[in-house]
């Protein structure tokens, strides 16, 4: 697992996280390397979003270290911290949009609480990102109420994508999506990441992104990582949980697999 420091955007050692006496995260160790499209699975309750939320610093960890760009969590300044977290884009399961604030106020909302620009340049930079990821002008002024779930999406993933981030947290991005607007979407992901070479930490169940997006599956059970690589290595494994997920009768991977 382990790779070249200068090529690792994300390290996870000995990683311990809970709620209470349930261990959710044990001893979990996982590295993510620069310019990749990590895809992370596991069962539902596994602590997929778990593991996310604590990289980012929304849940505190009982033990183990987290490296994000070079920089310890633990041992980093105040000051530090918020740096880092200006390197990052986050695009949470429902979008989490604002709902009193139109889409381009949306995607302005990391700039005005980082940067120190004018209205007119956040405009320009607002529209810029949602043309980025395929909305016209028209959708700017509309309110989340007005936008189908695909659209919700490409707001939100045009908001995590506002301060250029260098890595992106992705949790379950095609959910809820039809299969059409799903493959979109992922085609989205990869497009933007080949183009702006950032790193992506996606957290999904969706089989098809796992087969199509990812250059490397991390999967996780019993609170640690059971296998990590390309999907050759996943579907090589004799994991149980990883057998039945990958390779079950219901899945498109096992129906393209020689008999």
């Amino acid at each position: 697992m382990d790779a070249g420091t200068d090529n690792v955007a994300i390290r996870v050692r000995g990683l311990v996280v809970g709620f209470g006496r349930q261990v959710v995260l044990d001893r979990l160790d996982l590295d993510v390397r620069r310019g990749e499209i990590l895809g992370f699975v596991g069962a539902s309750g596994s602590g997929k979003s778990v593991l996310m939320r604590t990289i980012i610093g929304l849940l505190p960890k009982r033990s183990g270290t987290i490296q994000v760009a070079g920089m310890n969590r633990d041992t980093a300044t105040l000051e530090e911290i918020r740096a880092i977290g200006r390197h990052w884009g986050i695009l949470f399961q429902q979008g989490a949009l604002f709902s009193s604030l139109t889409v381009r106020q949306n995607v302005q909302f990391p700039m005005r609480e980082n940067l120190v620009i004018s209205q007119r340049l956040m405009d320009e930079m607002a529209m810029a990102k949602l043309e980025m990821v395929g909305l016209s002008p028209d959708d700017a002024e509309k309110f989340p109420s007005q936008l189908s779930g695909g659209m919700t999406k490409r707001v939100a993933l045009a908001r995590a994508l506002a301060l250029d981030p260098e890595i992106l947290f992705l949790d379950e991005p095609t959910s809820g999506l039809d299969p059409i607007s799903g493959g979109e979407f992922d085609s989205l992901i990869k497009t933007l990441q080949r183009t702006l070479g950032f790193t992506v930490f996606m957290v999904t169940h969706d089989l098809d992104s796992l087969h199509t997006v990812c250059d490397r599956i991390a999967v996780l059970a019993d609170g640690k990582i059971v296998v990590v690589g390309p999907m050759s290595a996943v579907l090589a494994s004799e994991h149980p949980w990883v057998k039945a997920y990958f390779r079950g009768k219901r899945t498109r991977v096992h129906a393209a697999m020689p008999n």
